[in-house]
């Protein structure tokens, strides 16, 4: 297992990480607690050492269950992500919801927030603290003050700002990073869904300083060949019923042009996906689904640091530009933007407007 430094900070992740929120909620399957206890040990045991979690996640349940791995790996071999933001005791929402909750961005309730935490996983400070879901009018200098003097109380080591819950917020990324030194942006980044991470990568490479935590890596799926028709149906409970029916029936067409090149490299679609994120400037981790051991072999195998061919990502990137040779209805789906009078913009690559 590779691991890499946050660049501007003493924090190391490892490349793979696990996100728990798939105990947060039956969208990905029902877990008992001691099957995710169990699935997040056989993790630690891989190698993985970077563990992301939030009080959002079954409103405290999934803290709950890293608080087990902890006793079970040891504090000081872990680097322990949760979130703040969302007021979970105001605002609880419903099992299996798809409902946006009440967010709370002040200075007061950043605090209780982390206390509540810090108690719940049974530790006294947190190594990566992430502003859960943040946009740009919730930014505020209280918030961002606050931040800081918890650093210095030694309550968190560095903060950044988890990008969601769909793609896009380009400027809250660029301004995280440019205007308020985050340490990391959280951000959904595959190979077939591009921007905006593609210039949060720049922002951060070009002036040394934070990394990007790439979310969602296999395209909800695509990658992974969980769908095998275009015709294929999602339950009620499941959320890529509300993605564009072109991103399932395209991405399945993308998965028979990129499939050669995976198995010319002795890789699987979704390795091949793995380590071309592994490849871009910036990107400090990669955070899958892991809902089986199966899974976290896989993915684990594509973070031990070995690169792809230059020839291959030189490929892959010829294919992306064009669309893949599919026109303009394979082209990626629009991004979510706070600026846009839409509330939306087209996806594609833009260069970062205040580069360092």
């Amino acid at each position: 297992m590779q691991h890499r430094i946050i660049p501007g900070t003493d924090v190391s992740l490892s490349l793979l990480a696990f996100g728990n929120f798939i105990f947060g909620t039956n969208w990905w399957g029902d877990f008992t607690d001691e099957e995710g206890v169990a699935l997040q040990n056989k993790a630690y045991d891989r190698g993985v050492t970077f563990f992301d979690t939030a009080p959002a996640y079954g409103n405290g349940r999934a803290e709950g269950l890293i608080a087990d791995t902890i006793k079970y790996a040891g504090r000081d071999n872990l680097t322990i992500s949760t979130k703040f933001g969302y007021d979970v005791y105001q605002d609880p929402g419903e099992a299996g919801g798809h409902r946006e909750r009440k967010q709370d961005f002040s200075g007061k309730f950043i605090r209780f927030d982390l206390e509540t935490s810090l108690k719940r996983m049974g530790i006294d400070c947190i190594d990566l603290y992430q502003a859960h879901n943040l946009k740009l009018p919730q930014f505020n200098d209280e918030m961002f003050e606050t931040l800081e003097a918890l650093k210095a109380e030694g309550k968190i080591k560095s903060w950044g700002v988890a990008l969601g819950p769909a793609i896009g917020w380009r400027e809250e990324g660029v301004q995280s990073f440019l205007d308020h030194d985050a340490a990391t942006v959280q951000t959904v980044y595959n190979l077939y869904e591009q921007a905006p991470g593609r210039e949060f990568c720049e922002v951060a490479h070009q002036r040394a300083r934070g990394g990007i935590i790439a979310r969602v890596p296999t395209n909800s799926g695509i990658l992974d060949e969980e769908f095998k028709s275009p015709d294929h149906k999602f339950p009620e409970w499941d959320h890529r019923k509300f993605r564009d029916r072109d991103w399932l029936v395209y991405g399945l067409k993308k998965n028979d042009i990129i499939r050669p090149i995976a198995h010319e490299t002795g890789l699987s679609i979704r390795q091949l996906a793995i380590k071309w994120l592994a490849s871009q400037p910036g990107v400090v981790s990669i955070e899958p689904n892991i809902v089986s051991e199966e899974d976290l072999d896989e993915y684990a195998s594509a973070c031990d640091g070995t690169v792809l061919p230059t020839e291959v990502l030189d490929e892959l990137a010829k294919l992306y530009e064009d669309d893949f040779g599919l026109g303009d209805a394979a082209h990626p789906c629009d991004i979510k933007s706070s600026t846009a009078e839409a509330g939306s913009v087209r996806s594609g690559y833009q260069q970062p407007s205040s580069m360092l």
